[in-house]
C-alpha cells in the first residue's frame, strides 16, 4: 500500500512553497500590480493569499483543535485574514512573508502524530460529508496552493516570462540529447 503520512505532508509542502517563491522571484517587482482581469487579484495580493491562507487550517487543528466546525466563526476569520492580505507590501517583503509562513506551516506538520491525522472533524450540520480526517483538511493547504501556484504560471506566460519549472524540464531534455 501506498501511504502519505506526516514526512510527506511537510516535504510536499516545502515543495510547493519552493515552487512559489520561485515564481515570486522570476516576476518583476514592478508587474505585481498586474491582474489577468480587473475583478481578480493582482500578482501581490495573491501571494499574500498564499502566505496566509494555512492560517484557516492553523486556527482549526493547531490552535483549537476542533473536532467539529459547529459554531466555528468563518466570517471573523475570513476578514482577519483578508485584512492582513490586503496590506500593502514589496515583492522583498511578499518573499519573506511565503518563506517564513511556509515553514511555519511545514514546521507545525512535521510534528504530526499519524493517530492525529486519522482524526475526524465533523463538519456543520447538512454538509456533504458530514465529516473529514484532518489529512484530508490540511492537505488541502497545500493543494490550495498548487491551485494558486498554477494561476502565477499563467500569469507569468501572459507577461512573458517562461515559468521555471518549464525552464527546469527544457534543460533536462536538451541534456539528454
Amino acid at each position: 500500500m501506498i501511504y502519505y503520512g506526516v514526512k510527506e505532508l511537510g516535504v510536499g509542502s516545502r515543495t510547493v512553497r519552493k515552487n512559489t517563491i520561485a515564481i515570486a522571484g522570476d516576476i518583476p517587482e514592478e508587474k505585481y500590480g498586474f491582474k489577468p482581469v480587473p475583478e481578480y487579484r493582482s500578482v501581490a495580493q495573491l501571494l499574500a493569499h498564499i502566505a496566509l491562507a494555512y492560517r484557516f487550517q492553523y486556527q482549526l487543528h493547531a490552535i483549537e483543535r476542533r473536532t467539529s466546525l459547529e459554531g466555528f466563526d468563518f466570517p471573523s476569520l475570513m476578514q482577519q485574514l483578508m485584512a492582513e492580505e490586503a496590506q500593502p507590501r514589496t515583492k522583498a517583503q511578499l518573499i519573506e512573508l511565503l518563506e517564513k509562513e511556509g515553514e511555519k506551516w511545514a514546521s507545525w506538520v512535521d510534528g504530526l502524530s499519524e493517530e492525529f491525522l486519522s482524526q475526524r472533524v465533523n463538519m456543520p450540520q447538512g454538509s456533504t460529508p458530514p465529516y473529514k480526517s484532518r489529512i484530508e483538511m490540511i492537505l488541502s493547504v497545500k493543494e490550495h496552493e498548487m491551485h494558486h501556484r498554477g494561476q502565477l504560471m499563467l500569469i507569468e506566460r501572459l507577461l512573458g516570462i517562461v515559468p521555471h519549472l518549464t525552464r527546469e524540464r527544457e534543460a533536462r531534455m536538451a541534456s539528454m540529447k
